[in-house]
């Protein structure tokens, strides 16, 4: 035994024998009974930080605990590099926009990065003595995981649980396209409660928003079921400042009697709750933002401007009107 442990030593010479003995393999002839192991790949999105290991430590201990009570572990490992994450990495990296390639161009450029970080990765998990069988490595862009996603979704849609549908999603204006919440950034931005008069009958209904370019897309108003300065006004009509048509009042749970007036506007789409109160209430669609992030041309008095343009703008028009009763940070 050496008088100093180098582990740098040690952990070759152990992968280098686990891997001649096969100590991880999965056996497919073997009659004991198969325990499966089905772990979300890491994205390649950057470098490796310690949220990866513990990720993956809790299926390593499950991993161990069932190969000792003598099941067959199949316990492969991928790699998630087919998605936005990766495709930033890659721009980020070379200095180019997607956009500007070709795509076959720049599909070979994401191949090369992430086969570069996918070697760190490895590198790190066989250091650390996870359980893996390697000779199972896949990678989301490799040609049979396409394949088996397209034969799975072929298998869903004849079994009617796909189908097409136009409908409200996360949405990238930049890379023009759907995105999963797992990719969004939250961040905390100054902006402003602007305190719109919505008229119902002789009464003025105050209505604070920080979205008044979607103004354009309201189709009703919400008050909290539990609230009683209002309650008069359910059921009623108000019409929607500077474009004076008009719009359902209807009560839900969800409003929160705290913030603004506790009175707050639906429009298609401010954000999830818009689009929730959308399907439940069988609400009409008023298309305000396009896809590139603009205001739709159709959109009266705003349209072909950008947001932060259209804010300032509707404001601006709210103010002068004497539509406007307050703004606050």
């Amino acid at each position: 035994m050496q008088k100093r442990y180098d582990f740098r030593q040690v952990e070759k010479e152990m992968q280098k024998f686990w891997k001649e003995n096969d100590i991880y393999s999965f056996d497919a002839d073997s009659p004991c009974e198969i325990y499966s192991i089905d772990t979300p790949p890491p994205t390649v999105s950057g470098s490796l930080h310690i949220g990866h290991i513990f990720s993956y430590t809790q299926a390593e201990i499950i991993a161990r605990f069932k190969r000792m009570q003598g099941y067959n572990v199949f316990y492969p490992f991928g790699f998630d590099d087919n998605g936005l994450p990766t495709e930033r990495l890659v721009e980020k990296e070379e200095g180019i926009v997607a956009r500007d390639l070709q795509r076959s161009e720049f599909i070979k450029k994401c191949i090369a990065t992430t086969e570069k970080y996918e070697r760190e990765f490895k590198d790190l998990w066989q250091s650390l003595g996870f359980s893996v069988d390697w000779s199972l490595q896949y990678e989301t862009i490799n040609p049979m995981v396409q394949k088996i996603s397209q034969k799975s979704f072929i298998r869903l849609f004849k079994a009617g649980k796909a189908y097409m549908k136009e409908s409200p999603v996360l949405w990238c204006t930049e890379w023009q396209t759907s995105i999963a919440q797992a990719e969004l950034e939250s961040m905390e931005k100054e902006s402003t409660f602007n305190y719109l008069k919505f008229k119902t009958g002789r009464d003025d209904l105050i209505v604070a928003t920080t979205r008044p370019e979607l103004l354009y897309g309201c189709v009703c108003l919400f008050i909290n079921t539990e609230e009683e300065r209002f309650r008069q006004y359910v059921g009623k009509s108000a019409a929607v400042p500077l474009y004076n048509y008009e719009i359902p009042i209807l009560a839900d749970s969800k409003v929160d009697m705290s913030k603004g007036t506790g009175v707050v506007m639906c429009a298609t789409f401010g954000d999830s709750t818009d689009a929730e109160w959308y399907q439940s209430y069988k609400l009409p669609y008023r298309k305000v933002i396009r896809p590139d992030g603009t205001i739709d041309e159709a959109v009266p008095l705003i349209g072909g401007l950008q947001v932060p343009e259209a804010r300032s703008k509707i404001i601006e028009l709210l103010s002068e009107n004497g539509l406007l009763a307050e703004t606050k940070k």
